[in-house]
Order: structure tokens, then C-alpha cells, then sequence
């Protein structure tokens, strides 16, 4: 990757990364770009960095190479969050850089001695807070904490206006040498990271929702002509644009979301399965986009992103040993745990010699305050009579009504 001019005084570095899984769990197809910005003043400051992985801190360093800048002249680091995707390259750095001066948050102090034994040379700041590089150029710092780390902020460029959030506002997706910036993109490939945004969204962000809230209200106050995030693209030309994808999302926990159903289903011997067609088709014929997902077959990363994204879920799950089927338990477990609430809902199945599913799903609701509005279940001993389908599809059309009457405020 090339080193980049994001505008006058202003550098973004980034190394792409494949074949990984992000927090070691979530699924990325496409890559993802760690970014790192440098800011040149009087004094020099590089803001957030990359990950330790093998070859991406000497990617880094290389690209400082690129723009004559000697790792020496480096006076400031700046870190708005300690997550090691963003702060493992310091280890690397410090080979190379003996005296250099940390700015972060207070809370972030003690993750640097955790997890890289550095004690020294950190200048503590909170919201309010600057730092003045020469030239007219003043850092400005903002306390955003829980975006989603405890110990997360933003830093401001005053002069360039540039925002530096790290992960918030950022996506997965690699970004290529040339066209790193919305305003060197064509609208097809704009419209791809904000794909990616939004399950980097559902996966990252989702639990902390409501501080994501608090932030963006932080950064309405601001005069951003510019957004540089740790993750993704740059956003130079319409800031606004990646605001209101992230004020969306954000609403999107609590609700209402898409005027859509995610249908989520697992089977065992086919039981369950022969009434998710049913579901599907009811729901559909009032107009309602369903996405669907096999469970365990579909990732959890996907499943996430769709039940964020759509205002009703409907579940088909059978009964397991008095119990839900374990891998849709652990799904809802995660959902559940990410925060998703207030959806509408309906969940079907097939049970044996017993039932039980239901119960386990109604105490999961109850213990993670998941707040789900759900429909009378259609549940069937074997595979479903007539009568059961009959209902089911009933149930569909209700369930796609709930959440045309809740995202549209349609009640046709």
C-alpha cells in the first residue's frame, strides 16, 4: 500500500489484511484496512496505528519511508484506542523510536503497561483537551468512551478539520492504492463499503449502541469537513454521508429497523424445516423482504447483520433434549448479549417426546432484557399437519404486519 495525502499537512498510511478473523471470530471475505494518519505541524504526530500481524508494523514504516519522514521526527503518538489492531505496532515502533510522548485517555494507561509494559512518557488527556503541533495546527481531543473500548476517544485537527474517530465510523473491506477516499470512488464501490460498514457495525459496534449515540451528537458539534476512521475508507467529500449511516445503525438496536424479517432456522431431521417455506411465503406476500439464514450453517458475523438490520425475526428451531436447539441457542445467546432489542418476533418448531424450547427461549428473552414482542408460537409434535401450516402462514402474515405497522406506520 501507498502512502496517501489526506489534505494539506495531513498523511493516511493503512496496510490491508486478509485470510484472518477479525477479533478472532468474525468472518472477512473482503479484507480490512488498518489506517494510521500522520499530522505535521511545527512537531509531527502520527494518530492511531495497525496491528502486530506479521509484515503490517514494517508496512507501516515503510510508508512513512514513502513521505521522507524519519521515524525520529515522530514526536507524538496519539492513541484513541488500545484494541491491538490499532496499538500493536507500537512495540515495533519502539525498537526504532527510543523518546517519544503517548497522548491517550486516562483509561487507556493501564493497557499500555498490560499489554506492552509501557509506563513512561504518556501525557493523559480528556475531552476538552489539546495540543498544539506549530503552524496554526491544534489537536483537540474528545472523550468517546465506550466506542467501543472504555478507554476510546476521537482527535480533532482544527485546522484541516479533520476527525479522527479510530473505529467509529469505520468498516471492513480493503481499500486500494488508488482510491482509499469516497471522492476517488465510483458510487458502486461506496456503496460496498457501506456494505461492509454495516456488519462491521453489527458485529463491533452493536452493544454500545447508545454511547455510539453520545458520540455522534459530540461530532455534530463539530465543523468536520473530513473523516478519517481506523478501519475503511476516508470520507472527504460527504462526512455527512457516513454520519447518518452510523445514526441509522445506532437507532437500529432499539428499533424499529428495515421493515424486514430475518427468518433464522435450523432443523434436525427436516421437521422443522417444512414449515420455514410456509413462514417465507407469508411474509412475503404482504410485501415484506425476508433474509434468511440456516442455522449452524449460516455465520453468526451474517445472522447478526440481518437481525440488526430488520424490524421482525421469525425463528424455526425444534426442542433438543427438553431444551433450544444448541446452535441456535448460542446465536441467540449472542444476540441477545449484542443488545438487538424490541424486535417483533415468532419462533415455530418441531419437538418429540417433549417440549421445551420455548420456555428456555422466553427465560433467554428475559434474562438478557432482549424486550422481543413475540406472536403466539405454532409448535408440532413431528413433522406439521395441515392445520399446523395453515397457521403458520397465518402467523406470517401477522408477523409481516407487526413490522410493517412498526417501521412504516403502515396499517393497510
Amino acid at each position: 500500500m501507498k502512502a496517501t495525502l489526506v489534505t494539506d499537512g495531513v498523511y493516511r498510511l493503512s496496510a490491508n489484511v486478509d485470510n484472518i478473523l477479525f477479533e478472532g471470530m468474525w468472518p472477512v471475505p473482503n479484507g480490512v484496512a488498518m489506517n494510521s494518519y500522520i499530522v505535521k505541524g511545527e512537531k509531527c504526530a502520527i494518530i492511531d496505528g495497525v496491528c502486530a500481524w506479521d509484515g503490517v508494523p514494517e508496512t507501516l514504516l515503510a510508508q512513512l519511508d514513502e513521505l521522507d519522514i524519519d521515524v525520529n521526527d515522530i514526536d507524538y503518538v496519539i492513541i484513541n484506542h488500545m484494541e491491538p489492531d490499532h496499538s500493536g505496532w507500537l512495540d515495533a515502533f519502539a525498537k526504532v523510536r527510543k523518546d517519544f510522548t503517548i497522548y491517550t485517555s486516562e483509561r487507556a494507561k493501564p493497557l499500555l503497561e498490560a499489554f506492552y509494559r509501557i509506563t513512561d512518557n504518556i501525557q493523559l488527556v480528556k475531552s476538552g483537551d489539546t495540543l498544539d503541533l506549530g503552524n496554526g495546527r491544534v489537536l483537540a481531543f474528545e472523550e468517546i468512551p465506550n466506542v467501543h473500548w472504555p478507554e476510546t476517544m476521537a482527535t480533532y485537527d482544527t485546522k484541516s478539520k479533520t476527525l479522527f474517530p479510530c473505529d467509529a465510523f469505520g468498516s471492513f473491506g480493503s481499500v486500494a492504492d488508488d482510491a482509499p477516499y469516497d471522492d476517488t470512488l465510483q458510487e458502486e464501490h461506496i456503496e460496498f463499503f457501506e456494505r461492509e460498514m454495516e456488519r462491521y457495525y453489527a458485529n463491533i459496534v452493536t452493544a454500545f449502541s447508545q454511547a455510539t449515540q453520545k458520540a455522534i451528537e459530540k461530532t455534530k458539534a463539530l465543523d468536520v469537513k473530513i473523516i478519517a476512521p481506523g478501519h475503511g475508507i476516508v470520507w472527504r467529500r460527504h462526512p455527512d454521508r457516513v454520519i447518518r449511516s452510523y445514526t441509522r445503525l445506532a437507532s437500529y438496536a432499539k428499533g424499529p429497523a428495515r421493515a424486514e424479517v430475518a427468518v433464522i432456522w435450523g432443523s434436525m431431521y427436516g421437521m422443522t424445516e417444512m414449515g420455514v417455506e410456509p413462514v417465507i411465503d407469508a411474509i412475503e406476500s404482504q410485501g415484506v423482504k425476508t433474509r434468511v439464514h440456516r442455522i449452524p450453517e449460516s455465520g453468526i458475523s451474517y445472522v447478526l447483520d440481518s437481525v440488526l438490520q430488520c424490524s421482525g425475526v421469525a425463528i424455526g428451531m425444534p426442542t433438543y433434549e427438553y431444551k433450544m436447539f444448541p446452535p441456535m441457542a448460542a446465536v441467540l445467546d449472542e444476540i441477545g448479549k449484542k443488545k438487538i432489542m424490541n424486535r417483533k418476533a415468532f419462533r415455530f418448531g418441531s419437538f418429540g417426546w417433549s417440549g421445551g424450547a420455548q420456555k428456555e427461549l422466553t427465560e433467554l428473552d428475559e434474562r438478557l432484557k432482549m424486550k422481543w414482542d413475540y406472536l403466539e408460537p405454532v409448535e408440532f409434535k413431528g413433522r406439521p399437519t395441515d392445520e399446523d401450516i395453515a397457521l403458520l402462514r397465518k402467523r406470517g402474515v401477522e408477523l409481516a404486519k407487526a413490522v410493517k405497522i412498526w417501521a412504516l406506520g403502515d396499517v393497510s
